[in-house]
């Protein structure tokens, strides 16, 4: 009512708009003594009537599309219950692992081949794509170009601008070069001395006689990989020629530093032997919340702190024997140079104290590394470790072969495993048999002990060779599918006497006793490193008057020489 209020009546009408004759009412002329709203009362009233004489009209015509929608929809929902129906019951990927030979089976393996020829023949082209030049380039732009590019001049680069040689340059006959020239080379894992010192530029006659001079000092597979050698080299002696060897120096051990020098009468050797101290590294603290952790907060090594957590695993309960007020304690073989270098080794103890008394006191002993209690009893064997990470989906018994079809004794358990995992040794024994074994395909026998022995079928690659000993949980080979095989599994078989036996029924502990001298020996050892007071490694050795010329620390040597990879 507002906007006809607002309307002029002057106004001309949309070209769109009902004239008052096509209007299905009548439309009566304002008179004008009556206000807007008495006069439009009337019209909106039988606007109400066309509207409502229209929906009557419509509603047969509405409920009839609504039947018609309705049967639409009925007859799509049966037709897609038939179609999911039909779909269902064609087997589009059969398990080409199942019924082998069969029709099924055939069927599956063409879906196979003809899915994998669809792919092959849309193999994309992994040849190079050619990118068109921005612009073409001559040598004369390359030039340019270069000329322009930012390099170190130091190491030698020729670019940059340079200006012509004016009349007061006087061209040198030959080029100075450097009396001598400090390198430092590197000895590689797998390297030799000899290729190490040609590759610094040291010419082969020099090259063959320090070789000589330093194999008669120490062995030269002791060289350890990543040794630094600081190598000097001296003027030429003839344009052309390879600059001698003036002098050479390297940390052939930890307590040995060798030096090769030119004298008048050659190069000679010099042995400089660097006093070491072999006290070992006793460190002690709170087991707290977490043991790992406050070892390491205590200055304890990773590795060593991985061995005591791995010795006292096989002893102790960890969750629920060690609490947080216990203490632990633990020695490292520990070496400490006079000239400042310190070298951490293997764990050599490790015990449990509870209220100021051991609870668990374990030392390493012996050329195999076993650790022994106090009392001589060596490392407990808990049982037998499983071989792999995996759930067992055969066991042992009688079962219908997977390619072979027919019912046959199955002499061991398969074990799911991922192609490529790890294979471990249940105990510790010795190989027996590595190799092909016929439908075993790649397999691992392992005797150990008391008549007792395992093998490990349909390996990938082996890890470890007949005769080679093997402890409990080294890996001894990788899971594969060689052999009579449908995938990637471990066939595990155990043998007690020569015949096959369940290996879900065995679990045997295994434990060393030292006895007689051996164990005298034990224990006179044991309490030697008890006596180290904790921290008393770490303490700076005083330096002897003869010292004061010792070798440096490499980290103390000068590194502005040249590096040679």
């Amino acid at each position: 009512m507002d906007n006809l209020r607002d309307m002029r009546v002057d106004e001309p009408a949309p070209d769109d708009c009902l004239s008052a004759e096509e209007l299905p009412f009548d439309w009566p002329d304002q008179p004008a003594d009556k206000p807007h709203a008495a006069w439009g009362a009337p019209i909106l009233a039988q606007l109400r009537q066309f509207v409502a004489a229209t929906r009557l009209e419509l509603a047969p015509h509405q409920e009839k599309l609504s039947v018609q929608v309705n049967r639409y929809s009925q007859r799509f929902g049966q037709w897609r219950d038939r179609t999911s129906a039909q779909l269902s019951q064609i087997d589009l990927a059969p398990d080409l692992a199942q019924n082998i030979g069969s029709g099924r089976w055939f069927r599956g393996l063409g879906t196979m081949l003809g899915l994998s020829v669809v792919a092959l023949a849309f193999w994309p082209d992994f040849s190079a794509l050619e990118a068109r030049p921005a612009m073409n380039l001559d040598e004369a732009a390359r030039d340019e170009f270069r000329s322009q590019m930012i390099l170190p001049l130091a190491l030698g680069a020729d670019n940059g601008s340079h200006m012509g040689a004016s009349r007061a340059v006087i061209p040198l006959k030959s080029a100075p070069e450097r009396p001598q020239i400090e390198l430092v080379a590197t000895f590689h894992k797998g390297d030799n001395f000899m290729r190490m010192l040609r590759r610094a530029g040291v010419g082969s006659a020099d090259a063959e006689r320090a070789e000589a001079l330093v194999a008669g000092a120490i062995t030269l597979s002791e060289i350890e990989a990543g040794t630094h050698v600081d190598i000097v080299l001296g003027r030429r002696p003839e344009a052309g020629a390879s600059r001698p060897l003036d002098d050479l120096r390297f940390r052939a051990r930890f307590d040995l530093e060798l030096a090769v020098a030119r004298n008048e009468s050659g190069l000679s050797l010099e042995q400089k032997i660097i006093r070491v101290d072999d006290t070992p590294l006793r460190i002690r603290g709170k087991v707290g919340q977490s043991l790992y952790r406050s070892a390491r907060a205590a200055g304890a090594p990773t590795s060593a702190v991985q061995e005591f957590i791995k010795a006292l695993d096989g002893h102790i309960n960890l969750n629920s024997g060690v609490g947080a007020n216990d203490e632990f304690d633990m020695i490292v073989s520990y070496r400490r140079a006079a000239t400042g270098e310190r070298q951490a080794g293997k764990l050599l103890y490790a015990g449990i104290e509870r209220d100021g008394k051991p609870r668990t006191q374990l030392m390493r002993w012996g050329k195999d590394g076993y650790f022994y209690e106090a009392s001589g009893v060596g490392e407990q064997r808990n049982g037998l470790v499983q071989p792999v990470p995996g759930r067992q989906t055969s066991r042992f018994g009688m079962r219908r072969h997977p390619i072979l079809g027919y019912r046959r004794m199955h002499s061991g358990v398969d074990f799911k495993a991922s192609y490529g995992t790890p294979i471990v040794a249940v105990s510790d024994g010795q190989v027996s048999s590595a190799g092909r074994a016929g439908g075993c395909g790649i397999a691992v026998r392992v005797n150990h002990g008391s008549g007792l022995s395992t093998r490990y079928c349909h390996m990938s690659r082996m890890a470890v060779r007949s005769g080679q000993s093997v402890r409990r949980g080294q890996v001894i080979g990788y899971v594969g599918s060689t052999g009579l095989s449908t995938g990637a599994h471990l066939h595990y078989e155990m043998y007690r006497g020569g015949r096959a036996i369940d290996p879900n029924s065995v679990s045997f502990v295994t434990r060393a006793q030292l006895d007689g001298r051996e164990l005298m020996g034990f224990r006179a050892t044991l309490n030697q490193i008890l006596s180290v007071q904790p921290g008393a490694a770490l303490e700076d050795m005083t330096r002897l008057p003869s010292e004061e010329g010792a070798p440096k620390r490499e980290i103390e040597r000068i590194d502005s020489k040249r590096e040679i990879g």
